[in-house]
C-alpha cells in the first residue's frame, strides 16, 4: 500500500509539470491577436487625418464620443491627400503630407518610420529615439542639448530627397556605401539619386508644417489681502449711503432718425478725415545670414580628414532700400540781413582823355631833301 501512494504522488508531480510546460508554450506561441493583454511598449500614438487608411495592428478608441485610431508597432500607414497627423504616447508629434506612404516600427523607446513617399515632419522632446528609413538613406535626428528634434525628411516632386533640420541636427547614412554627413542645425539639403556625392545645400520645395496643438491656461486668480477700512473709506461709503441708490437710467424708446439726422450724419462722415494706419517701423540694420556646407564626421578615424572647402560658405546680406526723395517746389536764397553801412562815396567823374602828342619835327636831312625838292619842281 506504501508503495502505491508513492507511486499516485510520483505521477500526480508528473502531470501537473507537463500541464504547466504546456500551458507556458501554448501562451508563448499564440498570436499577439489571440492573447488578451496587449503590451502597451509598441503603441506609437494617435493618428488623424481627412483621408488616411491603416493596415495592420491597430487599437479604437473612443474618447468623449469621439473614435481614434491608436497606430502600433506593424501598422502600414498611407496618406492619400491632405495632412496627417500622429500624436505620440510620449508627447511628441509627426505630420505626414500626402500622398504618402509609410510603416511603423516601435520597439520600447525606439521607433522607426520606413518612408516610401511623401514628407514627414516630426518633433520629439526626448524620446522615442527616431530612425527614418528610405530606399537608400538613414537619417537619425541628433539633440542638442535639451532642445527639442525638429526634423523634416521627405520627397519633392522630382524624386530628390530633401532634409531639414530646424531644431538639432540630422545625421545622414548611405545604406550602400555607409558613407556619412551631418546636417548641422538650421542646414537643408537635397540628395539626387540616393548619392551623398551629389547633395546640394541650401533652400529646397519640401514643405510639411506641423499643426501644433496650443493649450490656453488661465491665469491664476489674484489674491488680495484683506485689510481694514481707512477713516477716508468709512466717510466716503456712509456719504453715498446717505444719498441713497442712484436713479436708474431712463430708456429711450427707439425710433427711425429723420431726413435731416441722417443728411448730417453723412456730411459728418465726409467730412472725418481718414487716417490710415501706421506702418511699423523696420529694422535700419542689414542683416547677415550664413550658409554652411554639411559637414562629415567620421566616428572610426582617429584623425578627421580636413575635406572642408571654405569657398562654398555663402554670406548673404539682407538690407532694406531706402527710397529716393523728391522734393517738388522752387528753392529761394534766404534773404541778406540789412546792416549798417556809412553812405557810398560819389562815383567820380570819368577822367579826361589825354591829348595827342604833337608830331615829331622832321629830321636836318629831311629838310635839305624838301628844299633842294622844293627848288626843281
Amino acid at each position: 500500500m506504501v508503495e502505491c501512494d508513492v507511486t499516485k504522488i510520483a505521477v500526480a508531480r508528473v502531470v501537473v509539470c507537463l500541464s504547466s510546460a504546456a500551458i507556458f508554450f501554448v501562451a508563448l506561441y499564440l498570436p499577439p491577436s489571440a492573447r488578451t493583454d496587449q503590451p502597451s511598449y509598441d503603441t506609437v500614438g494617435a493618428i488623424e487625418g481627412e483621408d488616411v487608411s491603416v493596415q495592420g495592428p491597430l487599437n479604437i478608441e473612443v474618447v468623449q464620443g469621439r473614435k481614434r485610431t491608436i497606430l502600433r508597432s506593424g501598422s502600414d500607414v498611407r496618406v492619400n491627400s491632405g495632412q496627417a497627423r500622429i500624436d505620440l504616447v510620449e508627447g511628441g508629434q509627426i505630420a505626414v503630407c500626402g500622398p504618402a506612404h509609410l510603416s511603423v516600427l516601435k520597439s520600447v523607446n525606439l521607433l522607426t518610420l520606413a518612408l516610401d513617399t511623401g514628407t514627414i515632419h516630426a518633433r520629439i522632446e526626448r524620446q522615442p529615439t527616431l530612425t527614418i528609413y528610405t530606399a537608400q538613406i538613414q537619417a537619425k535626428p541628433i539633440a542638442i542639448g535639451d532642445a527639442p528634434q525638429d526634423t523634416l525628411v521627405g520627397f519633392d516632386q522630382t524624386g530628390a530627397m530633401c532634409i531639414r533640420a530646424d531644431s538639432g541636427a540630422v545625421r545622414v547614412e548611405q545604406q550602400l556605401t555607409a558613407q556619412t554627413i551631418v546636417v548641422p542645425q538650421n542646414g537643408e539639403v537635397l540628395i539626387t539619386n540616393g548619392q551623398l556625392e551629389s547633395l546640394r545645400s541650401g533652400v529646397t520645395h519640401c514643405s510639411c508644417e506641423l499643426q501644433l496643438a496650443k493649450t490656453l491656461t488661465a491665469p491664476p486668480p489674484q489674491s488680495e489681502v484683506s485689510r481694514l477700512p481707512t477713516s477716508e473709506e468709512m466717510q466716503k461709503a456712509n456719504t453715498e449711503a446717505a444719498k441713497g441708490p442712484a436713479a436708474p437710467p431712463q430708456s429711450e424708446a427707439s425710433r427711425l432718425p429723420t431726413s435731416e439726422e441722417m443728411r448730417k450724419a453723412n456730411s459728418e462722415a465726409v467730412k472725418a478725415p481718414t487716417t490710415p494706419p501706421k506702418p511699423a517701423a523696420a529694422k535700419e540694420g542689414p542683416v547677415y545670414q550664413v550658409f554652411m556646407p554639411p559637414l562629415s564626421y567620421d566616428a572610426g578615424a582617429k584623425v578627421q580628414p580636413d575635406n572642408f572647402d571654405p569657398q562654398l560658405i555663402v554670406l548673404v546680406r539682407r538690407a532694406r532700400v531706402r527710397p529716393t526723395l523728391i522734393f517738388q517746389g522752387s528753392v529761394r536764397e534766404a534773404p541778406a540781413v540789412a546792416k549798417n553801412t556809412p553812405p557810398a562815396a560819389p562815383a567820380k567823374a570819368p577822367e579826361a582823355p589825354a591829348p595827342q602828342s604833337q608830331q615829331a619835327q622832321p629830321s636836318i636831312f629831311a629838310r635839305i631833301r624838301a628844299f633842294f625838292r622844293s627848288l626843281f619842281s
